[in-house]
């Protein structure tokens, strides 16, 4: 069984900045490479970040790269997601996953999920 806990989020005002952690635990095996999604309400979720298994390779989406950071702590399972110069746009319930496979250009999602975390940002 697999775990995976979010914390951080909150409500910002445009410009501001939050941090979001994860971690993944419980029969974990080797490293996971981890990823963040979004979703707001009527749409899917969409890939915001992603980092490999390592920590040493990062993807960021469009809409969010140069404002967010994303990192790992060496040889665990958590990450953190430093989101910075945020605009009303990036809220939505943030999603924290686990055990998918890394690409450069991509990241498919795997089979843990964490709850959620709501990021609001006001204009």
């Amino acid at each position: 069984q697999v775990h995976v806990v979010e914390s951080g989020g909150g409500l910002v005002q445009a410009g501001g900045s939050l941090r979001l952690s994860c971690t993944a635990s419980g029969r974990t095996g080797s490293p996971y490479s981890m990823g963040w999604f979004r979703q707001v309400p009527g749409a899917g979720r969409e890939i915001v970040a992603a980092i490999n298994w390592s920590g040493t390779s990062t993807y960021y989406s469009y809409s969010v790269k140069g404002r967010f950071t994303l990192s790992k702590h060496d040889a665990e399972n958590t990450i953190d997601l430093q989101m910075n110069n945020l605009i009303p746009e990036d809220t939505a319930v943030y999603y924290c996953n686990a055990g998918g496979t890394y690409y450069s250009n991509n990241y498919h999602q795997g089979d843990y999920w964490g709850q959620g975390t709501q990021v609001t940002v006001s204009s």
